[in-house]
């Protein structure tokens, strides 16, 4: 079985802008600021990241949340993405009764906690900041840039593709696919280039002394995504902070190495490690009907494919979502597919 279960929640901006977190674990709240895109229920389904969810919630209320125009939450034509980011961050702290919490930003979302933390110091309990960066514009060379906003632009599909390259290059086929889609599925086409955009151009230089919260930075050494040299910049600019540096290329960090990632960023939160646990097993049956539902196959042709009623089919699906915790289809989908590379 698994640790922990997510709750999901509402909150709103002050425009009526609709953003959905999720709630798991108990303890002080840490919040996790997310990377560039993500997606609640999708993020769920996936074995390597449920997992590292539910540890780093061993001990913490861990809330996530999608951001405007994710997941979940619902769509902004507002395109100041920093200061927007403030204000979810805000509404979400209120909406779980927070005053204070452990804030944890990976990606993109390291840059944006930095900017929270010294915007809001006696707010912040511990900061964390994994495979994080100072100045965007260092992260890719302008011609890089330009090619991967206008892939995204005009091929979402292919872009997510090479992007998840370079997010996570040791990972599986069934990873490489799984997230590739969850990329798609998690932003449209247009919000994703505003938001890898607004990662391009953020710059916390002037941020770093003002925080005051113990933190630690964690940046994997040979991460293809972001050079380690901008982790050493958070860990230098931020008084008092200490800087783990852990073997890998992956810039994802719920794969790869995700044990020593989950550890460093518990030791981070003043917790201590945890071994990872397995996924919960399916029946050779239930394995089988996930994989049909990952093809988009409806309960009625699961049922004429392996010659049961169509009630029977349902009751499958049913027991596979409570088996897994999971509420839609389409995290049954994306849990297959994660979790048998070879289709």
């Amino acid at each position: 079985m698994w640790l922990v279960e997510q709750r999901l929640g509402s909150a709103s901006l002050e425009d009526g802008t609709a953003i959905r977190f999720a709630v798991a674990g108990r303890g002080p709240v840490a919040i996790y600021v997310p990377g560039w895109v993500s997606h609640l229920e999708l993020g769920w389904a996936v074995p390597a990241e449920r997992l590292f969810y539910e540890g780093l919630a061993k001990g913490r209320t861990l809330v996530r949340y999608d951001r405007p125009g994710c997941g979940l939450s619902g769509a902004t034509s507002r395109t100041d993405i920093v200061e927007l980011e403030l204000e979810v961050l805000h509404a979400v702290a209120t909406a779980v009764g927070a005053d204070r919490f452990d804030l944890i930003g990976a990606s993109f979302g390291a840059p944006l906690a930095v900017r929270w933390a010294a915007r809001h110091p006696t707010s912040v309990t511990h900061l964390v900041l994994y495979g994080g960066w100072v100045d965007g514009a260092v992260v890719a060379a302008p011609g890089v840039r330009e090619h991967v906003l206008g892939l995204v632009d005009q091929h979402w599909g292919l872009a997510s593709d090479v992007l998840t390259e370079i997010f996570a290059p040791d990972a599986d086929a069934g990873f490489r696919a799984m997230f590739s889609r969850y990329q798609q599925e998690s932003a449209p086409a247009a919000w994703a280039h505003q938001l890898l955009a607004a990662c391009y151009d953020i710059d916390v230089a002037d941020d770093l002394g003002r925080i005051r919260a113990p933190t630690a930075v964690i940046h994997r050494r040979d991460d293809r995504a972001v050079p380690l040299a901008e982790g050493e910049r958070l860990a230098a600019g931020i008084d008092g902070a200490t800087l783990t540096v852990l073997a890998g290329r992956t810039h994802i960090p719920f794969a790869g190495d995700t044990h020593s990632v989950l550890n460093a960023m518990r030791r981070g939160l003043g917790l201590p490690p945890l071994d990872l646990r397995t996924r919960p097993a399916l029946t050779p049956r239930q394995t089988q009907v996930a994989g049909l539902v990952a093809q988009g196959w409806s309960n009625r042709q699961i049922a004429e494919e392996l010659v049961i009623t169509e009630r029977s089919a349902e009751s499958h699906v049913e027991r596979i979502r409570a088996r897994l915790g999971f509420r839609s289809r389409a995290q049954i989908a994306a849990w297959y597919v994660a979790s048998n590379p070879s289709g």
